[in-house]
């Protein structure tokens, strides 16, 4: 048994621990004596404590973020119940900012703010050893980055094929964007890119395809990014997949070069827009141009494959119902893939705070501490705009409304045109959340009719092009009377023959039932 258990609960199952990972590939001669546990934040507190006390570590680490410190404090309880003895050490972003005021904090033994890629080892040592820190609240020194060990050896074949590969080229923002944690993470550092690189051909020739790069601006050091970009470019296979987050306002020729290379769908670009709106940037400390901004999404859409995904805001101190309904129509005029839309939030640590009472800025008191009104826009009104950005998530940037989702706002403003969607949709389900997709198409005919005054058949149609998108065969209800289902395949069942390895297989399940 492992006397140094690492674990965190995911968002889901393919999202694998990148900083566990880091911690785990940094614990030198503590390599042996340490495991590494993952689960998923909606699996069962009791199953996720049982499972841990069941390995009867000495020192539990627990990797602790936005999305999972309300179950965590939830394990945190349980394994002090059930392990009165182990000791229990939090990291991440959510416990490295405002200590003082969370629950799981007061609940755990330890906690290491900032980088923990060197300082957790460091304290596993020590309390190995007999040797008590000084306080709970440790604050971890900046690591060089050419000290790290890289943890990338630590994806196994099966993180590699059904997990996504997250790796990172550098740390840190130069940016000062108060609603972002990176903002606090200044100056930028490189990892070494020989040494980089070399661990990416190690990863490639194992056979992984898709890359998510975690550097909040991959294209500010031009060399470095562009070194990348060749370097999977003449690798380049089919299934190869990279998503990289970019400066919107930062793609010189030398870069455009290299992008235009790739084939469509290789590349995603996530770009943060955030706001159209000149003033709020300012209030917020964002630097950006959105000419150029406009100028790159229009490169990007016009003359390269690159699957673009663009950011937008809601609730930003400043900013009206109108000024984000101006900056949305700008965004979807624009033509980025998907648009998405999120819900400002007060992470711990983050300046935004600071127009609080200015702004009126409300924010819910739990995780993800999503605004709920501010000067300019009242509570009913960011409820709806909530429920906007969900259902725009739902049949805009789903993929399966590809052709019908813009007759939604067909000759209207984008965003009014959905906004009264949205509403309508919302009232007919009263919610916006488990929504069948079936039903969801439904919808979206009706609305197309009985409000938009569309015709049926062609609408019908459309709708069935939509549904039949990744091999959908099975005719909803609703359509039976416009459309004709395709054929039937005969089946086992009905006389016709299978093949040959499906009817080995279905020989064996008679065989086990009979």
């Amino acid at each position: 048994m492992a006397e140094i258990l690492l674990t965190t609960l995911n968002a889901r199952y393919a999202h694998a621990s990148f900083g566990l990972r880091y911690l785990l590939a940094n614990m030198g001669e503590l390599t042996d004596r340490t495991e590494l546990v993952e689960f998923v934040a909606n699996a069962p507190i009791a199953d996720m404590a049982a499972a841990i006390a069941a390995r009867n570590p000495r020192i539990v680490g627990i990797g602790v973020y936005i999305w999972n410190v309300v179950p965590a404090t939830r394990l945190v309880a349980e394994l002090k119940r059930v392990l009165p003895a182990v000791k229990i050490v939090l990291g991440g972003p959510e416990v490295s900012y405002e200590v003082d005021e969370q629950d799981i904090v007061g609940l755990a033994d330890y906690v290491i703010t900032g980088e923990a890629d060197l300082a957790f080892a460091a304290l596993c040592n020590d309390l190995l050893h007999g040797r008590s820190p000084a306080g709970k609240i440790i604050a971890a020194p900046l690591p060089a980055l050419d000290k790290i060990r890289l943890p990338y050896d630590l994806y196994n074949d099966e993180d590699l094929a059904h997990r996504v590969i997250y790796v990172e080229a550098s740390r840190g923002c130069p940016y000062t964007c108060e609603f972002c944690l990176s903002a606090l993470e200044i100056p930028v550092r490189q990892f070494p890119l020989d040494r980089f690189l070399a661990e990416m051909r190690a990863l490639f020739d194992r056979g992984a395809r898709r890359f998510k790069f975690v550097d909040r601006t991959f294209n500010l050091n031009l060399r470095t990014s562009r070194a990348i970009l060749e370097f999977f470019l003449e690798r380049y296979e089919p299934g190869l997949f990279l998503h990289f987050e970019m400066i919107p306002d930062r793609f010189p020729e030398s870069l455009r070069s290299v992008i235009q290379g790739f084939p469509d769908g290789a590349l995603q670009f996530e770009v943060g827009v955030q706001t159209f709106n000149d003033d709020v940037a300012v209030l917020i400390s964002r630097r950006q141009d959105n000419a150029k901004l406009e100028e790159n999404l229009r490169f990007l859409r016009d003359e390269t494959g690159v699957h673009v995904h663009a950011d937008l805001i809601v609730g930003l101190p400043g900013e009206s119902a109108a000024s984000f309904a101006a900056g949305f129509d700008r965004l979807v005029a624009l033509g980025p893939q998907e648009i998405q839309v999120g819900m400002l939030k007060r992470l711990r640590g983050t300046p935004i705070v600071r127009h609080d009472a200015a702004w009126q800025m409300a924010y819910h008191a739990s995780a993800p501490y999503e605004v709920i009104s501010t000067r300019l826009i009242d509570a009913d009104e960011m409820a709806a705009l909530r429920e906007f950005a969900r259902f725009w998530d739902l049949v805009a940037n789903s993929g399966n409304f590809a052709e019908c989702a813009p007759l939604v706002w067909e000759g209207r403003s984008p965003f009014a045109g959905f906004f009264e969607f949205a509403a309508w949709c919302h009232a007919r389900f009263e919610r916006s959340w488990g929504i069948p997709l079936i039903d969801l198409a439904e919808a979206v005919f009706e609305f197309l009719v009985e409000v938009r005054g569309r015709e049926r058949q062609p609408t019908a149609e459309a709708i069935w092009r939509d549904y039949q998108r990744g091999g959908r065969a099975d005719r909803p209800a609703f359509l039976r009377d416009f459309v004709l289902a395709p054929p039937r395949a005969r089946t086992f069942a009905d006389g016709g023959s299978l093949p040959r390895q499906q009817r080995h297989q279905r020989g064996r399940h008679q065989q086990a039932h009979s």
